[in-house]
């Protein structure tokens, strides 16, 4: 079995990937482009049973949407509702998603939180004879993924829990209905050519724990395919970085491990003293955040980071930003994504900002400082691969700005 996630996505493909006990992709349409799906899923085929692909937001929500990927690679969609509350209703929403457009085809409903037995046949008896109730899953407590601001909680932190959550799954899985398949699909080779080795020899140190795990495994694929040797290391319980060329600090919570990161001085030196050679770090998000002089968390703690970028991050409430934009960087222009609850400030001029994918509006701030390049976006290395080689090998970091090319 193989398992994909639609859309820019960090916490469900680690929940998807304990799950199935594979590597889990994103595909993703604006972000990967469709020739990367498709060689993606034709890999995936070759190897794998079934396939799923868990979408985002709703069907039909998001540029590209679900929908969008279901129609391209003729996959059948199962609608999953939420039905606590309703019946009949719900019997109705199913069949206007499945009649909203006519280039995808829908497998049926998969009714969750779903009471009795009673409430199940008053859906089923409610859905046109073209449309089946696929499964019903029942209100359980047991079988709940706990929630953070950015999502679910990190699966390192729950992993007990969370194989207790699927062993409690299994017996109302396998009565549910959900072993139904549909009709086989034929996925066609794409091709794709191999990206250039332009990594070759260059030991790449990724910052992974706790506060920073937000790693796309396409990422660390591309850059091992392109020859580079990756370091894993924690800047929460590390004294050193290992010895490597390049630094990558992907985001994640550093704001609910500040404490903790203000405290391993020895860490804080190491980084500072990388920096200070001019050696490339590329920071995203909360590896941004690290990189300031302080971080404030949501009780308004403030605590000392890295100082290697100047400026102060703190937390808030509300969502800063989310969505799609491009990263126009000296090296090339990279996909990315926005998604944060924070703000920085005092910040130095930016050398450019991202180009959001639906408007005009600036996006994201993209920082210079030294070899070190900071933003809170976060890239989706296979849009360029050239671009974020050049990146870490650090070739062109001495450009200035980007604004007014």
């Amino acid at each position: 079995m193989r398992v994909f996630k639609t859309g820019p996505d960090y916490l469900d493909p680690q929940v998807l990937e304990q799950a199935s006990g594979q590597p889990v992709e994103q595909l993703d349409l604006w972000m990967a482009g469709k020739a990367y799906c498709q060689q993606k899923l034709f890999e995936a085929a070759s190897v794998a049973d079934l396939i799923l692909i868990e979408g985002a937001m709703g069907m039909f929500d998001g540029d590209p949407s679900s929908a969008d990927l279901a129609a391209a690679f003729g996959v059948p969609i199962a609608i999953v509702m939420d039905v606590k509350g309703m019946a009949q209703t719900a019997a109705a929403v199913a069949v206007g998603l499945a009649n909203f457009r006519d280039d995808y085809e829908v497998a049926g409903l998969i009714a969750n939180n779903c009471g009795t037995e009673r409430h199940a046949q008053l859906i089923r008896d409610a859905l046109p004879s073209n449309l089946q109730l696929i499964a019903t899953l029942a209100r359980d407590e047991a079988v709940a993924l706990p929630e953070r601001h950015l999502g679910l909680v990190q699966p390192s932190e729950r992993r007990a829990e969370l194989e207790q959550c699927f062993d409690n799954g299994v017996p109302w899985i396998e009565g549910s209905g959900l072993t139904q398949l549909p009709a086989p699909v034929t996925f066609h080779d794409q091709s794709i050519a191999e990206p250039p080795t332009m990594l070759a020899g260059c030991r790449v140190g990724v910052a992974k724990d706790q506060a920073f795990s937000f790693i796309y495994d396409a990422n660390v694929r591309l850059l091992e395919a392109m020859g580079a040797s990756i370091h894993y290391f924690s800047p929460l319980n590390d004294s050193a970085i290992p010895d490597v060329d390049s630094l990558w600090l992907p985001g994640g919570y550093p704001e609910l491990h500040a404490a903790a990161l203000t405290s391993n001085l020895s860490m804080v030196e190491a980084i500072r003293d990388f920096h200070q050679q001019g050696k490339p770090i590329l920071a995203e998000c909360g590896g941004m955040l690290y990189s300031l002089e302080t971080l404030t968390d949501l009780t308004g703690e403030t605590y000392p980071m890295l100082a290697i970028l100047d400026g102060h991050g703190a937390m808030r409430g509300k969502r800063g930003c989310q969505g799609m934009q491009s990263a126009p960087l000296p090296e090339g222009e990279i996909r990315a994504h926005a998604h944060h609850r924070s703000r920085s400030h005092d910040t130095p001029e930016a050398i450019a900002h991202g180009r959001r994918q639906r408007h005009t509006a600036p996006g994201e701030a993209i920082y210079r400082s030294g070899g070190l390049t900071a933003s809170y976006l976060h890239l989706f290395f296979p849009s360029n691969p050239e671009a974020i080689a050049q990146l870490l090998l650090g070739i062109t970091h001495n450009i200035d700005s980007l604004e007014a090319i």
